[in-house]
């Protein structure tokens, strides 16, 4: 009896010992302990949005910030809005300031320094056009001028002499300065000849303008 009975107390307590045993939980009331957390480093970020939440742009930026509206549009600059006779009283002096733009102011004031100012822009176009044209003509103002045939004025290949104390002359070099930087533009578009009304060369050209004492043609 009281071996069959043994086993039996041993595996109630052991089962006893398992269920009373002290529990190894911390307690409630224990503080947790300390966890150490590294720091972070703070990252800067910039302040983009205003109070109204509307993106705030630096002075280069906004200078360098193009609206949709610019987006291919043509922005050259627009050619100055004074009259001819003021560009003249501002561009107006003795020295030219390049051979190239001797030649121009000479061919303006031995063709046309007795014309109208619009005459003279006219004749000073010319020469530029021709210039510009792309091989019909020498691609420079003087080699246009010194071209066999074309200039009467012109004799080998030296320009003539000029008064430069005189104001036709600082006129003639106005005109050169403003159909060199392009800053009038000239009934006579892109004409690329003219005459005195007195001559009747019989050319097939077209005739495109008539400015004083000169008829031009393309």
């Amino acid at each position: 009896m009281l071996r069959s009975l043994r086993p039996a107390l041993l595996i109630c307590a052991t089962l006893g010992a398992i269920s009373f045993a002290p529990a190894q939980a911390q307690r409630a009331d224990e503080p947790l302990g300390s966890l150490t957390v590294a720091s972070l480093p703070e990252v800067p970020v910039p302040d983009l949005l205003d109070p109204n939440g509307e993106t705030q742009l630096s002075g280069a930026e906004e200078q360098d910030a193009i609206s949709p509206e610019t987006v291919g549009q043509d922005i050259t600059p627009a050619k100055p809005s004074g009259d001819l006779a003021s560009l003249v009283a501002e561009y107006r002096g003795t020295d030219p300031g390049s051979r190239e733009l001797e030649c121009l102011a000479t061919g303006v004031y031995f063709e046309a320094k007795s014309e109208s100012l619009a005459g003279q822009l006219a004749v000073g176009h010319v020469i530029a056009n021709r210039a510009k044209s792309g091989g019909r003509f020498p691609p420079s103002y003087c080699g246009v001028l010194f071209q066999r045939g074309q200039f009467s004025f012109v004799r080998g290949h030296s320009l003539p002499s000029v008064p430069r104390s005189a104001r036709q002359w600082q006129t003639a070099v106005a005109i050169a300065r403003i159909v060199d930087q392009d800053l009038k533009d000239s009934a006579v578009g892109n004409a690329l000849f003219f005459h005195a009304r007195y001559v009747s060369p019989g050319w097939r050209l077209k005739r495109v303008a008539a400015i004083g004492n000169h008829i031009f043609y393309r």
